[in-house]
């Protein structure tokens, strides 16, 4: 790495672009995405992720594959994925040492995880894939003359210790990307991981699946960047999912507020967590296809022109529901307040919650980076059943309006219903928020829901 520019000045103006694992699924899409990385000159760092596939790969080592068999054959599909490129790099005996290092890493790791698994081993062995591909990404973008420089993030991107969902802090990032990533700006693209960082102490950690996004996000925040970028595999947010709803319309603006909701409820586009950094720092983040830059995409800004009453539908599956009953709740105080030190306790993020006069209802929805669903630890249901009957169901979804002022005006919970009248509705939640309208169904019907919701409300 050349640190030649330590003492120059950062540039002005400054691009965060992320590219996800569809954009560097291989050498053609990761030369297209080093294209656009090209042709915008104040893209200045670049967080890819682990090439299409690779992190399913490695967390079913990190989970554990005693058939050695077995093993092999996914390290085999692993050192395939990574050779593809290596064999279409002009040079490629400037990283393969790099790479084989790594993959090798993988092997050593992947036997250990067979004996005996763990969270942390699981952050140390998917980290790998954001590694690899990174040495693939940085060499492409220097072999089409472009002046690219390899960073690891890990000792950037500080943490916690919640292995597997690991807790960025902001704080302490900003510092180490004053000292570490600035510096190397003037006159280099820098190329980093998303998804992976470090705690106090050096060790790896994962900010949980989804967190690249995130991780751009507060690498932008950090440097004050002038725009975050996220490349992905669809030209920007839809009015839902286009494989749900073929009718589903390209959005061109959109709120922070309402882009939040829709992260949160499920776009799989945006992670939850990516426009808090964003909104804090009132970043404007750009959303658009690799594989198609000419199509646009969806700008997110503090505030949009167009705010329609309903503007999207999310849905998000594999939906948890606890339901907590007591008769001693039934005008008593403390009750939920007991409730929830459990939970937090725990460490156990609630989402929604309802209640009724001797119960109440909640939702749990943070998989980690293994891709478990979300549970209640047996601890927390031991200590919640001394105060209540405990009752967890699976096998639900969340379905999400996102829209504006909708709690406001009137007539539009008719409309919504009216709309659902042949289906059960289950946790309705409304008014909480002027943005969105959330209910859990049972997830064989999700699907049917959204469909009968956009033809009425946003076709």
């Amino acid at each position: 790495m050349d640190y030649s520019t330590a003492n120059s000045a950062p540039p002005s103006s400054i691009t965060v672009a992320k590219f996800g694992g569809t954009s560097v699924a291989d050498f053609t899409a990761m030369s297209r995405s080093a294209k656009i990385v090209i042709a915008n000159p104040d893209t200045k760092i670049v967080l890819i992720s682990a090439c299409s596939g690779v992190t399913n790969i490695l967390v079913e080592l990190a989970n554990g594959v005693s058939d050695a068999c077995t093993r092999q054959q996914r390290l085999q599909q692993l050192t395939q994925t990574h050779q593809d490129v290596l064999d279409q790099l002009k040079q490629p005996s400037s990283i393969q040492d790099a790479i084989y290092s790594l993959l090798d890493s993988v092997a050593t790791l992947a036997e250990q995880a067979a004996i005996a698994t763990s969270a942390q081993l699981t952050d140390q062995i998917v980290s790998h894939g954001e590694l690899l591909s990174t040495y693939l990404f940085t060499q492409i973008l220097v072999e089409q003359n472009a002046p690219a420089v390899r960073v690891d993030i890990r000792p950037i991107m500080r943490t916690d210790d919640q292995f597997g969902k690991a807790v960025p802090q902001p704080e302490q990032i900003k510092q180490q990307a004053e000292t570490q990533l600035l510096p190397l700006l003037d006159g280099n693209i820098v190329v980093s991981q998303g998804f992976i960082g470090s705690n106090s102490q050096g060790v790896t950690t994962t900010l949980g699946r989804g967190g690249s996004d995130y991780s751009a996000a507060l690498v932008a925040e950090a440097v004050n960047a002038s725009t975050l970028e996220i490349w992905t595999d669809v030209p920007g947010l839809y009015t839902t999912d286009p494989r749900i709803t073929p009718a589903a319309q390209p959005i061109k603006e959109i709120s922070f507020s309402e882009a939040s909701e829709m992260a949160n409820f499920g776009a799989k586009i945006l992670h939850p967590s990516t426009l808090v950094p964003a909104v804090r720092q009132q970043i404007p983040v750009f959303v658009g296809s690799s594989k198609a830059p000419e199509q646009g995409g969806t700008w997110i800004r503090q505030s949009v022109e167009d705010a329609p009453l309903f503007r999207a539908l999310a849905l998000r599956a594999n939906q948890t529901m606890v339901t907590l009953t007591s008769l001693n709740m039934f005008h008593a105080y403390g009750f939920l307040a007991e409730v929830f030190r459990i939970l937090a306790e725990h460490k156990i993020s609630v989402d929604l919650i309802t209640t009724s006069e001797v119960s109440v209802s909640l939702t749990l929805d943070q998989t980690d980076t293994g891709g478990g669903a979300p549970t209640l630890p047996l601890k927390a249901v031991e200590e919640l059943s001394q105060l209540c009957r405990v009752e967890v169901e699976q096998g639900l979804s969340l379905v999400a309006l996102i829209g504006n002022q909708m709690s406001d005006t009137k007539g539009s919970a008719k409309d919504i219903f009216g709309a659902l009248e042949d289906h059960n509705l289950r946790m309705i939640c409304y008014g909480a928020s002027p943005h969105n309208l959330c209910f859990l169904i049972n997830e064989d019907e999700a699907k049917d829901v959204v469909r009968t919701l956009h033809a009425s409300l946003l076709e």
